[in-house]
């Protein structure tokens, strides 16, 4: 049986996941006002990513025998002024991502929960390349500083991202 508190973690967690895909939504439409479609396709399959991350939280439960509730999603953060940061937002938000499923998973080992360890292990490492991944392109962003062309060239990089399409 899982615990109150890893159970209430994993519903906070859930609402965590469909709000970071908000907040990937928001993302990918600011790109598409400043007419980089390329960012803006990445930013979109960071959405879906997101919602498929929420998902998997509600299908352990549900194979689990838990109940999901369901939380408000609070409107994302917005009024970036630079696509650097749009990134540095993402960065931080994964980095924060990150110390959330750190703490489930403290609570896991804790509570000797090993049915949840397997998911939870799955998320730290998907952490491990999602925080790579925005780090990067904060170096590249402020690599190119004000440079118009180097900005496009890495748009139409970032445009190339595979999976479905935007």
């Amino acid at each position: 049986m899982m615990s109150e508190r890893l159970y209430q973690a994993m519903l906070d967690q859930i609402q965590a996941e469909f709000a970071a895909a908000y907040l990937y939504l928001s993302m990918s439409m600011y790109f598409e006002e400043q007419n980089l479609p390329g960012f803006a396709r990445w930013m979109w399959h960071q959405y879906l990513e997101e919602q498929e991350h929420a998902h998997k939280f509600i299908r352990h439960l549900v194979e689990r025998g838990m109940p999901v509730t369901l939380k408000d999603i609070p409107a994302p953060e917005g009024g970036w002024d630079s696509p650097l940061a749009v990134f540095e937002a993402g960065l931080a938000h994964e980095q924060e991502v990150t110390r959330r499923i750190k703490a489930m998973y403290d609570i896991a080992m804790e509570d000797k929960d090993y049915q949840a360890l397997p998911l939870l292990h799955w998320f730290l490492e998907e952490q491990i390349e999602e925080e790579d991944i925005f780090r990067r392109v904060v170096d590249d962003l402020r690599r190119i500083g004000d440079d118009p062309a180097a900005l496009i060239f890495l748009d139409r990089e970032m445009g190339r991202r595979e999976g479905d399409d935007a």
